[in-house]
């Protein structure tokens, strides 16, 4: 039985998932009323979490095709992505910002994550059709 590989229609969605989550985030940033260095926080840390989950979703997709990753890069892989998430609710909790502008930034950065590990997993599937 062949593999399904992944539908275009699953590819486009989740492109748009990463690049409105990541869009919406930094116009947000761009457009806020706040001092550079914490724009410089919030854009770091879009960063941090965007390479954490590429790196988990590889890491455990690896582990599930029984390629070989170590206990070690596999815990950093999952402490670097709670870390981004608990980074960025620490900072949002702690913002002078309206709370709508918290919820704003907090599923901005969540639908960016979802959006990279869906384009990374498609990629990786993609590769594997080949």
């Amino acid at each position: 039985m062949k593999k399904q590989g992944v539908s275009n229609a699953f590819v486009a969605a989740s492109w748009i998932a990463l690049g409105a989550g990541m869009v919406g985030y930094i116009v947000g940033l761009v457009r806020a009323e706040m001092q550079l260095n914490e724009k410089g926080y919030y854009f770091t840390i879009l960063l941090y979490g965007l390479f954490a989950v590429v790196s988990l979703q590889k890491a455990v997709r690896d582990r599930m095709e029984n390629i070989k990753v170590t206990d070690i890069y596999y815990g950093i892989c999952w402490f670097a992505t709670l870390s981004s998430i608990v980074l960025l609710t620490v900072g949002l909790f702690n913002a002078t910002i309206l709370p709508s502008e918290k919820g704003f930034y907090a599923f901005a950065f969540l639908l960016a994550l979802f959006g990279a590990i869906a384009v990374q997993k498609n990629t990786r599937d993609n590769m594997m059709e080949d």
